[in-house]
Order: structure tokens, then sequence, then C-alpha cells
């Protein structure tokens, strides 16, 4: 009897005609990193922009305030200076030094005011000197001024003088001041005061005058007449002209004419024209004279007579009476400030200053009001007293060191 055996539970190996196993699967690539945008913040983005928005704003702001108030600044500094007329107008608004204490109050200064070079009328009269003083512009800037303005007026003198009208002016403004205001009015000649000089000076309360200086020529003059003689023909060109002539040329000055042509160089001046002249010169130099007889305490006989139209040194002066004393300049301005009662430790002389850089580009004039500005290098002198029909001047010596 056959015996039945247990089954094994162990599979079966596959024989040789098995399919083969399937390779094992690859691993997934790794993933690739996209950036992501971050998260929306409203609040943060609209703050950000209204901050941004603010600060430009308030920047151009800021820039446009700025520029407004430099405009605004230009324009009340225009205005300023067209309403005070600083350095442009009679009225005195800046002044520098002259002697004394810079901080000294308008009671305790007084104001210099120079006269110096040729004296004319105006700007009118012409241009080109080396130095000139506005006669009118002087008196106006006398006129305008107040007793609370200054503790008194000196005059610094250095000039030969000029026209009549230019120099009236002056003497009658400083006679205006003082009735006007109580104040006194020193002169101090640094130089010269001749002729147009003395005749505006002779007013003041005291003249004093500098070592050296030279006071007086009380005269007139008129001229110079040019006379060719025996004229044979003219020539020139655009660069020079000239008269040819077998006389001659002379030149005469009259110190005290009938046609149209009075003054005419080819023609000897008639003698009604001689004595039409020289009687409107004897009127003026009558005028003259008075003023300063009055003025000075001398005798107008004495003057005609005497004195003459000679220019005198300081000692001879003072013995004429034309001036009162002789003194150096600090002595002189501690004089000046002592006889309007001030103390001379205090006390201070300054006269009108140039305006500054900056006031002129506020619109005040480069020149100060009075004078004439300086005339560039090589400029040709347009005056009256140089060019033109001769008239009559106060005036002593040559004038071609102003003319140029």
């Amino acid at each position: 009897m056959t015996s039945t055996s247990d089954q094994s539970s162990t599979p079966a190996t596959a024989g040789p005609t098995s399919a083969p196993q399937a390779p094992a699967p690859a691993a997934p690539p790794a993933p690739f990193f996209v950036p992501q945008p971050p998260r929306e913040r409203p609040f943060r983005r609209g703050f950000g922009l209204g901050a941004g928005a603010g600060l430009g704003a308030g920047m151009v702001v800021l820039v446009l305030a700025v520029v407004g108030s430099l405009i605004t600044a230009l324009i009340y500094g225009a205005a300023v200076a067209a309403a005070s007329g600083a350095a442009s107008g009679p009225r005195v608004t800046s002044l520098e030094t002259v002697w004394g204490a810079d901080t000294a109050a308008p009671a305790q200064t007084v104001l210099a005011i120079p006269i110096e070079g040729a004296i004319q009328a105006e700007g009118s009269d012409g241009f080109g000197l080396s130095a000139s003083t506005y006669g009118y512009e002087i008196a106006r800037t006398l006129d305008a001024l107040t007793a609370q303005d200054a503790a008194g007026v000196v005059l610094l003198m250095n000039t030969p003088g000029g026209t009549i009208n230019g120099s009236r002016a002056i003497a009658d403004a400083i006679e205006r001041y003082q009735s006007r205001t109580g104040k006194k009015v020193v002169a101090y000649v640094q130089g010269m005061s001749a002729s147009g000089g003395m005749y505006a000076m002779a007013g003041a309360d005291k003249i004093i005058a500098d070592h050296g200086t030279l006071i007086g020529s009380i005269g007139v003059i008129f001229g110079p007449f040019v006379r060719y003689r025996d004229v044979t023909g003219t020539s020139g060109s655009i660069l020079e002209s000239g008269v040819t002539t077998r006389g001659g040329i002379t030149q005469e000055y009259l110190t005290q004419g009938k046609g149209k042509d009075f003054g005419n160089p080819f023609r000897d001046m008639t003698s009604q024209e001689r004595k039409v002249i020289s009687d409107g010169m004897a009127i003026e130099y009558a005028a003259f004279v008075n003023w300063v007889a009055k003025h000075r305490s001398i005798p107008a006989k004495d003057i005609i007579d005497n004195l003459g139209a000679y220019i005198y040194d300081p000692q001879t002066a003072i013995a004429n009476k034309l001036i009162d004393a002789q003194l150096g300049r600090d002595e002189a301005f501690r004089d000046t400030v002592q006889s309007m009662g001030l103390d001379a430790g205090t006390a201070r002389i300054a006269k009108r200053k140039a305006a500054s850089t900056l006031e002129q580009l506020l619109g005040a004039s480069a020149r100060i009001y009075g004078y004439q500005q300086t005339a560039p290098t090589g400029t040709k002198a347009s005056s009256i007293i140089c060019t033109g029909a001769p008239q009559p001047l106060v005036w002593h010596g040559p004038v071609t060191a102003f003319c140029g």
C-alpha cells in the first residue's frame, strides 16, 4: 500500500523559461523653485506712497517758499531803496566815519559834506572831469536835513571853484540850513578853496584851513577868446584840424561882445562887445564881493582895493579875515565838534558813502548824490567848463587839470 506524503509549502523554483523581472522605477526629479511675490500688505503700500508724495510735495513747497522770499526781498529792497533814496537822493541814509567814534548817535554826529573838484550846477553841465561837485544837488541835500539828522555840518573844501550858479547854490543852502535848524556849519579847507570855493563857504560859522592850503581868488574870469590873425586857409582831416595864419593865433581872457558871432576866433572883439560882457561880469563880481564882505565882516572896498583876486596862504588869509584858524586835521575836527557843543571823546564826523553792491542790485545809484561818478580812464571831458562857448566862472588857475 502506498503512503500519502505531506505537500511542501515552498513555492516551486521557476525554470529557465520564466520572464525577466522589470527594472526598478527612477526617482522623481527634484521640484524647480519659483520665487513667489510677497504677500500683499495694503496698509504698508499705501503708507509708503503717501509718505513719499508728502515728502516730495513738502520739498516743492519749501523751494517755492524760498524763491518767493527772495523775490519779496528784492521787491521790498527796491522799494526801500527807491523810497529812501539810498545814495541816489538828497536824504542822508548811510554814513561812514571820517573821524571819531563809530557808535555815535545822530545827536553826536556831524555830517561831513565834501566840496571837491570843479563846482558845477548839475549833471547837465557835462561829464568827464577828473572830479566834480554838483552845487544844486548839494543844496538839495542840505535842504533835506532836519535838526534831528545831525549835530551840524562840516564842509570839506578842496576846489579851485567853478560855475557861478553852482557855487551860489551851495552858499544859499548853507544859509537856509543855519536859519532852519539853528545848527552850525564849519568849513575845513584841505588843499584849496579858491574863487567858487570861497563863494560857497563864506557863510560858514567858522572857516579852518589845513597847513599848506590856498584860499581866496575873489574874482570872475571869462574866456578864453581865441583870435586867428590874417587867416590864409584851413586844413584838417578826420584825425586833425588846423588853421594857417600869417599873423598868428592869440587867446584872451576877460576878467571882469555886438554881433551874432560874438566869440568868433576869426575877428577881433569890438569895444562894445567887451563893454557888454565886462559890465555883466562886474555885476557878478559885485555880488561875489558883497557876499564875502557880509559873511566875513570885511569891507567890500578892502576886498576890491587890497585883497583883489589873489590867492593866499593860511596865515595871510587869517590876517585878511578870509578864514579863522589854521589847524591840522585832527585838531580841526576836534575844534569842529567842540564848537558845536559836543564831546570830542564820544562824537564823530561822518560822510555819506556809496551804495553797496547789494544796494545797487536793489535799485540804489552807484554814485553818491551830489557828485559826478568817477569817469572812466581816457574819457574826454564834455563839461561846459572845458568845452563850448566861454562863460563867466568863479575859478582859479588852468582848467586842464580837471578837463583831462
